[in-house]
Order: C-alpha cells, then structure tokens, then sequence
C-alpha cells in the first residue's frame, strides 16, 4: 500500500534485458531487495542495486498499461516505498495498479499554482466524485473539478516543487490510479443490482 506522498525524486537511467527491468537513479533508496516501491504511481518490486542505479522488474502488463515502457531519457520519477503500519496516512490509500494511462489536456495558472485537466476515460468515470482522491503519477490529489469526460487537479506549490507534475505539459501521458475506496464501494453496490 502506498499514500501518494513523494519520498524522492528518481532519474531515468534506461532499460535492461529487452526492456523487462527498469534503470533508475535513485540516491539513498531506503528499499529492501524483493520490496515493492511505488514508480511513477506504479508498484515494482526492487531486483538490485549498483552504485546509484535501483533495477526493478517490468512485465509486459505494466509496459501496456502505464508510462514506464515510453519515458524519455533523464526523466524524473516520483518515487514512494510503501506504507507501514507506524507511518501517518498522509494521502490516500493506494495499490499502485494502474486504472488507465490519462492524457494532460490543459494547463491553467491558478496562482500560487496550477490546475490541470485530464481526460476521463467513460468507463473510468463511475470511480470520480468531486473532492474525491486521485492518484497521477503516483501523486495524491483530490478532483477539483468533475465533467462528462475531463477531471482537473489543482497542484500547490509544494506539490510542483516534490513532484514531477510541474514538468507536463499538453498531449503528456501520465498513470492514474483511481480511489480505491471508491472502486471497492462502486463495485460492491454494482454487484447487488445483477
């Protein structure tokens, strides 16, 4: 489980082995070999380091349903380790299992900050209420705004200075994560109704 706080920026480093690992630079990861960590919003398990370099596993499911297979070199990664029983819930409860890959819409000065806009996927939408929790890029947010096909964000500024939000721009592709209280409920009320 992970809160969508950002502990630590990373830097892309590459890919290995025919694209199923990951190369990060991530200085002082306080991570375990074998434990999960939270990349850019989404879970991936630790498989070694060298030097400043974290390595993690990718599966042909997280190449198809997230970022991770099409970053740019040099990239900046939010990173998170997971959450621990002794740890304030400073977020929101996340899985970091991807719901779908959103596109940044718009971009809009919301001084001392910025909104953003995102397109809604229709069959996603049923997960979104306004004020309710989202999770982009592994950063947790709450729904400022709430329409047919879009849902809009509104980053503070210590969100833009501890996260790698501050960089979209239009046309960018970034992995949401839906409230998964809201997708537990949802489900359950959904299945009575059968």
């Amino acid at each position: 489980m992970f809160t969508g706080i950002v502990q630590q920026s990373g830097r892309f480093r590459g890919f290995a082995k025919g694209k199923t690992e990951l190369l990060i630079e991530a200085p002082g990861l306080a991570a375990e070999i074998g434990g999960s960590v939270a990349v850019d919003g989404v879970c991936l398990s630790l498989i070694r380091r060298e030097g400043k370099i974290a390595a993690f596993n990718l599966s042909q499911e997280t190449l198809s349903r997230t970022t991770l297979g099409r970053i740019r070199p040099e990239a900046p990664l939010n990173i998170e380790l997971p959450l621990t029983l002794s740890e304030p819930l400073g977020g929101q409860l996340m899985s970091g299992h991807v719901d779908f890959v959103g596109t940044l819409k718009r971009v809009q000065a919301k001084p001392p900050g910025i909104r953003l806009v995102f397109g809604l996927p229709a069959e996603f939408r049923p997960y979104f209420i306004p004020k309710g929790s989202v999770a982009v890029n592994g950063v947790s947010l709450t729904v400022a705004a709430l329409a047919r096909a879009t849902f809009e964000v509104e980053l503070i500024p210590v969100t833009l200075d501890k996260s790698n939000l501050s960089s979209l721009r239009p046309g960018a592709a970034v992995n949401v994560e839906c409230d998964m209280v809201g997708k537990y409920v949802y489900n359950w009320i959904s299945q009575g109704k059968r």
